[in-house]
């Protein structure tokens, strides 16, 4: 799945769908967030106020879900959107020296945007092919098995070469 991109203009009146359509639903704090990220590829700073409300929780809640999770982002992402597994097994299979030739590439770190603008770079503790590591993700397809060279490639061929 591509990330979509933001539009401040639909914000609103896509949060407060989101929301009635997770009425009633216990623990419904996780899935709104999903909802609202896969929407809008980010949780606005607006939305808290409205998620808060609609949860009958503080915004300090919300916003401390939001940051306790790498995968909810603060601010819009890129078009592509680079995540490099960070667990233990890929460590063990080269994944910190993958890392430092893909920030490099990239020219920013976690949670970073490449100058361009073109890719975002994210941590993820796991894609689930821990045998075949080290793994990344780009646009949400999984790559295993990933040395400099193929990530490289596997840029370009996305529209992200550097």
């Amino acid at each position: 799945m591509q990330t979509p991109y933001t539009d401040s203009a639909r914000d609103p009146a896509t949060v407060a769908a989101i929301l009635e359509a997770h009425r009633g639903t216990p623990g419904a704090m996780l899935p709104i967030l999903h909802a609202i990220q896969d929407s809008l590829g980010h949780i606005p700073a607006d939305a808290v106020p409205l998620i808060a409300d609609f949860l009958n929780v503080s915004r300090a809640e919300v916003h401390g879900v939001i940051t306790y999770y790498d995968h909810f982002r603060q601010q819009p992402a890129a078009r592509h959107v680079v995540r490099l597994c960070r667990a233990e097994a890929c460590q063990a299979r080269g994944a910190d020296a993958l890392a430092g030739h893909v920030r490099q590439t990239l020219g920013c770190d976690f949670h970073g945007t490449s100058a361009d603008g073109k890719v975002t770079l994210e941590p993820v503790y796991c894609l689930g092919h821990c045998a075949v590591g080290p793994n990344i993700a780009i646009d949400d397809k999984p790559y295993a098995r990933v040395s400099t060279a193929r990530f490289d490639a596997l840029l370009a061929a996305c529209g992200g070469e550097r």
